[in-house]
């Protein structure tokens, strides 16, 4: 599929003289991609400049190397990850997360609230608390907070007044809600408390808010999911050499000569490489800024040695082809025989960031099938 939309690419911009006609079939090799990364149309590029945040920027390079190709397929939980930012912009410790991005089709597998913790206030006198609990509750009536059906319970644990940093809260029961029924989505409730559980005013232990910290300490809300999405073929872990910068090699124009030339060749793999700045799409992808895809070319002559990786079907079809047994019966071909995934880092259209990881994006390897 990546392979036609790439050739289509290619023609678009080599094989027709025709400006509107290259025009036409570029707009069909973009729609074609789109569907590869699973979207109709492409996000709009945030209108001003923003920050991606700093956790989804990290995940992205604990997952993939430079290129976005899957370092280890093991690490995500599931193949999509959504980060939200809260939206009440308030200084009391309530927060709204809008879900509308998330697809009716993704599977909630975990959901996170973070939270960034603020130094401790000095307090006056004797008395210094050294640790409090910290509560984690979804809303269930705005108006009702102080009674039992006003909120449920989340998350609750002690957290250390000596330090700054971020918490993590496990929130997946109250997002699983919001996503099955939107109306529900009341926003959560953070409170602070004594060890003893008496309210603590003023709470000794303040979390970075919406409004007047920097955006890189702001609340957010990180969605694990699955959308169902998988390839034929199940990545492995690692990538042979590493990173690799994306290749230059043209995608097509060569003399009919070269190209006979090339049939000669053994099977071996070739770069191809995807630019997404000349595509178009660099406003909305945060990285990578493309990939080396591979593709696989050459002739998989009989007898087909150990080298061209063939299967016993290749291998059998080879000798069929090479001793006339049978009519219509071509050699095997050059194809890809293990493939890669990799990641995007994306705005999506609600200015969030996604990270997302695409199945059998990345030919790690040839052999004659």
């Amino acid at each position: 599929m990546l392979g036609t939309v790439l050739l289509l690419l290619a023609l678009a911009e080599t094989a027709c003289p025709s400006p509107a006609s290259v025009a036409s079939r570029r707009a069909e090799a973009l729609k074609k991609l789109l569907e590869v990364f699973g979207m109709e149309d492409p996000p709009a590029p945030p209108a001003h400049f923003k920050q991606p945040p700093q956790y989804m920027v990290d995940l992205f390079n604990t997952v993939a190397n430079a290129d976005g190709v899957t370092k280890n397929p093991d690490i995500l939980e599931g193949n999509t990850v959504r980060s939200f930012l809260d939206k009440t912009h308030s200084e009391e410790m309530r927060f709204l997360f809008v879900l509308s991005s998330v697809a009716k089709n993704e599977k909630i597998l975990t959901a996170e609230l973070h939270l960034f913790r603020l130094w401790p206030r000095v307090t006056d006198g004797p008395k210094r608390h050294h640790f409090c609990q910290v509560s984690v509750y979804q809303v269930l009536e705005k108006d009702k907070l102080d009674t039992p059906g006003g909120k449920k319970l989340l998350a609750a644990r002690l957290v250390s007044l000596q330090t700054s940093g971020w918490e993590v809260f496990a929130i997946t029961p109250a997002v699983r809600d919001w996503t099955e029924d939107e109306s529900s989505n009341q926003g959560l409730l953070v409170t602070v408390q004594s060890l003893g559980g008496s309210p603590l005013d003023p709470p000794p232990l303040q979390f970075a808010s919406g409004r007047g910290h920097h955006e890189s300490k702001k609340p957010m809300l990180v969605l694990f999911t699955d959308d169902g999405r998988r390839g034929a073929s199940l990545p492995t872990a690692g990538f042979p050499g590493g990173s690799h910068a994306p290749g230059t090699a043209p995608l097509l124009g060569k003399s009919r000569s070269t190209r006979s030339l090339d049939r000669l060749q053994p099977c071996q793999r070739h770069p191809l490489s995807v630019d997404f700045e000349e595509i178009g799409w660099s406003g909305w992808i945060i990285s990578p800024r493309g990939y080396n895809a591979f593709h696989c070319k050459g002739s998989c002559p009989f007898p087909l040695g150990e080298n061209m990786r063939p299967t016993n079907h290749a291998t059998v079809q080879s000798i069929i082809n090479a001793l006339k047994l049978s009519e219509g019966v071509s050699s095997p071909c050059c194809v890809p025989d293990k493939l890669y995934s990799i990641n995007l880092l994306y705005f999506d259209d609600d200015e969030n960031v996604v990270l997302k990881q695409y199945d059998d994006m990345v030919a790690g390897s040839c052999g004659c099938h």
